[in-house]
């Protein structure tokens, strides 16, 4: 008996398929592309470092420094203060109560945000075509329109002598709400901002998310179902894994955009938002351009850039998680 014939004799080996470039390995290599790649990205990076570098250094510089209209009218050089302008906003109780007012309208917008968003966006999915295309139409010129135009007709909407929505309530057997103010009452005053803000924030939300329940394969959510699972089970079990790391993207994509929340306060309190509406943004413009104390509200504008630096840097980090997985 041949050694080919024996059933005791290993199989020979095969060696590897062998390609235009050599053989083929188990693990691909990493082609690099030497200089090329940085020179190409070496324009855009001057460019933000034009546009956004040197701004933020001089707000920097100029938060450890006194300058005023002393300053300003008097051709008199900025005093450095070192951190005194830091130590005030630290030990002033109202920077606490902006920083808790901004942070809660944060989390209360952006929930009601993805949450909207995302029914919006499961709503797309069942309807027919032609129905979601109109949606999506409708949508982006929703998002399209400016922050001024729409806080102006929103302000128009609840206005307390000409406002329609006064006008709607009152038609109510019972309630009296003519010439009713929503600003008089600082509860209800956040909720139209707030309603402004989600408004304006839905049509992202919904129309990416619509992009990214495309990718759940049917053949789960029928599988799903099969096993008896309910919608709800389908959705929690299926689909929201699926679009997890979405819903991480577009979350903190919300909270980077509504903790700097400026016009929409600004326009409905007539550029002068009383304490009780004041945020960070509002409140470091004020100081800066209203008191004309330049120096402080460059430093609140850093204390803010440091608070959102955080919320940035885990968008970076599942930025990078998803494209290691992709």
């Amino acid at each position: 008996m041949s050694v080919v014939d024996s059933p005791s004799a290993p199989p020979a080996p095969v060696p590897p398929a062998a390609g235009p470039a050599g053989p083929v390995t188990g693990k691909r290599r990493a082609t690099t592309g030497g200089k090329a790649p940085y020179v190409l990205v070496l324009p855009g990076l001057l460019l933000l470092a034009a546009l956004l570098g040197y701004p933020l250094v001089r707000m920097g510089v100029l938060s450890f420094q006194q300058l005023g209209l002393r300053q300003l009218f008097g051709n008199l050089p900025p005093e450095n203060v070192g951190f005194d302008n830091y130590t005030r906003i630290l030990t002033d109780a109202v920077f606490y109560q902006v920083v808790g007012r901004t942070v809660a309208f944060t989390v209360v917008s952006v929930v009601l945000t993805v949450l909207l968003g995302l029914g919006v966006a499961l709503l797309m999915r069942r309807v027919a075509p032609g129905v979601r295309i109109m949606m999506i139409v409708a949508m982006m010129f929703v998002w399209a329109i400016p922050q001024l135009v729409a806080t102006q007709t929103f302000r128009w909407l609840v206005d307390s002598d000409f406002g329609v929505l006064n006008w709607l309530i009152d038609r109510i057997p019972g309630v009296d709400f003519a010439n009713h103010s929503w600003f008089a009452d600082p509860v209800q005053g956040w909720i139209v901002i707030t309603a402004i803000v989600v408004w304006a924030g839905i049509p992202f939300i919904a129309i990416t998310l619509n992009a990214g329940l495309t990718q759940v394969p049917k053949e789960l959510l029928e599988a799903a179902v099969i096993d008896g699972a309910s919608a709800w089970q389908a959705l929690r079990r299926v689909t929201m894994p699926i679009l997890k790391p979405l819903m991480v993207i577009v979350t903190t994509l919300s909270v980077i955009w509504n903790f700097g929340l400026f016009t929409q306060v600004w326009v409905v309190r007539n550029g002068r938002p009383e304490e009780d509406y004041q945020v960070l943004a509002t409140w470091s413009y004020s100081l800066a351009f209203k008191n004309n104390d330049y120096g402080l509200g460059s430093a609140i504008a850093v204390v803010t850039v440091l608070l959102m630096l955080g919320v940035m840097v885990f968008y970076m980090r599942q930025m990078f998680k998803i494209g290691d997985v992709d």
